[in-house]
């Protein structure tokens, strides 16, 4: 049997972590909820936005590492949050598309490491059509230009065969600054890479994402359906309250080179 179309909301302005973390855990009960009711009333979601500059922690990192980095880090002017995906230190501001897919693999029929396998494929596929990109394989998680670039990162967490957190690239130059600021990843000899620098000229975010969504569809094998936020709804009503929330705050705060 086929499988209903992933739904996806595109997030206009960039998003304060805290908050976004807290829809994601919103969505990931209701997906549990709708799954133990009906096993096949759940939809699949892919959010994808960009974030106010926040460096996360991955749950490989220690307590001590964790509080000795948070308080460097909030100086500059960033946020910072321990979580509990996989990996360790990575940044997320303006200037990187970040994709938070809410998807039951268990429907989906694929393990954690296929998952992981898929979105590490469509990224590379994303780069590779929209913009020329080839990237290399490494033996670490995520997408590199070469054995000391990396443009793209992938974390996830799965709880209950559903997934959360996710993907993130840089699109322009903004973010560079602040992951020279940390040993991103642990990959200490390894600099972030932007689409920009890789194509040697400005990129537009819009644009991309729209391209990203027709991969998405692709590699999935699934139609793609933007969210209907004025339809209401428990998925609807909190996807409006975080996009209210984010129309409220201030200009986030820029780290020159």
């Amino acid at each position: 049997m086929a499988l209903r179309p992933i739904v996806y909301h595109i997030f206009p302005q960039p998003l304060p972590y805290a908050p976004t973390l807290s829809l994601q855990q919103q969505i990931h009960e209701l997906q549990l909820r709708q799954r133990r009711a009906s096993p096949r009333s759940h939809q699949d979601i892919l959010l994808l936005l960009q974030h106010r500059p926040v460096y996360t922690a991955g749950r490989r990192q220690n307590d001590s590492e964790v509080n000795e980095e948070s308080l460097r880090l909030r100086h500059l002017g960033a946020d910072f949050v321990a979580t509990r995906r996989g990996g360790q230190t990575t940044y997320h501001g303006p200037g990187q598309v970040v994709g938070y897919p809410l998807f039951d693999l268990g429907r989906m029929r694929l393990s954690i490491a296929e998952y992981i396998c898929k979105l590490q494929t469509m990224l590379k596929e994303h780069f590779l059509r929209r913009y020329g990109i080839v990237s290399i394989d490494s033996d670490n998680t995520g997408v590199f230009l070469a054995p000391d670039v990396k443009i793209a990162s992938i974390g996830v967490q799965v709880r209950h065969r559903l997934t959360s957190h996710g993907f993130a690239y840089n699109t322009t130059r903004e973010p560079l600054a602040w992951f020279n600021q940390v040993v991103a990843c642990g990959l200490a000899d390894v600099k972030a890479g932007c689409v920009a620098d890789a194509v040697g000229r400005p990129v537009s975010m819009q644009a991309d994402v729209e391209a990203l969504l027709q991969t998405t569809s692709r590699i999935f094998d699934r139609e793609v359906v933007k969210v209907d936020v004025a339809q209401g709804g428990e998925l609807e009503d909190a996807v409006g309250e975080l996009e209210a929330m984010a129309g409220r705050l201030g200009a986030p705060p820029v780290l020159s080179f």
